[in-house]
């Protein structure tokens, strides 16, 4: 950990000192319990404690760390409960997005979603990892508009603010890539025939692999 790092003006300095912590703790670079030291940050990425304090208060309201008075911050991490436990909320809700989507889906939302289908099995081929993640969002975004329920749409997008920056390290993993893009082009081929109960097996089965997968990389018990 003793590269140096340049950062962009895309983002403030405080979230992209998270996205660094976030991502050493998903990879496991930190264990469980271990001890994130500011100075040692500060001295490494050549930056001022305050962006670090602040990006320490995003990851504690994420649950990635735990806060001590007086001793410090702590890596939480995972345990296969939480992957467990954030996977059963999210099947229920995108059970339900995916069976109102597809009765009331139009034409042009359909053209959409195939569109992303296609790029994600492109860039899948170019072992592209960011980028099919990035097109795994947009997928999932263009079936929560679909639903056209402003209210399942803002849950949806809500929670999957949280997934997205704690799956991330998923897919990195370039062996999954092509496991990915076939259950997504799964669940559009059942959301076009307009077959819900099948797009919801779809969904179903999407979400036990992608469970499992996360369960795989994060190594957990």
């Amino acid at each position: 950990m003793t590269e140096k790092k340049a950062f962009s003006n895309s983002f403030s300095l405080t979230d992209e000192i998270a996205d660094i912590i976030r991502e050493r703790i998903l990879k496991g670079e930190y264990e469980i319990g271990e001890k994130i030291k500011e100075n040692q940050i500060a001295c490494e990425l050549r930056v001022s404690r305050t962006p670090i304090r602040e990006a320490f208060k995003l990851l504690e309201n994420e649950g990635l760390i735990d806060y001590i008075p007086n001793r410090g911050c702590f890596a939480k991490g995972f345990t296969k409960q939480d992957v467990d436990d954030i996977y059963a909320v999210r099947e229920t809700l995108e059970k339900l997005a995916v069976g109102l989507a597809t009765e009331r889906i139009m034409p042009e939302e359909v053209a959409f979603l195939e569109e992303q289908c296609d790029l994600m099995e492109f860039y899948a081929k170019k072992k592209d990892s960011k980028r099919v993640l990035e097109l795994n969002t947009t997928f999932h975004d263009g079936i929560y508009t679909a639903t056209r329920s402003r209210f399942m749409a803002q849950v949806l997008r809500s929670y999957k603010v949280y997934l997205d920056k704690t799956g991330k390290t998923m897919f990195y993993e370039q062996s999954f890539l092509e496991s990915i893009v076939k259950e997504h082009q799964a669940i559009l081929e059942a959301i076009k025939s307009r077959d819900k109960q099948k797009a919801i097996d779809m969904v179903s089965y999407h979400l036990t692999q992608s469970r499992l997968r996360a369960e795989q990389v994060w190594n957990l018990k």
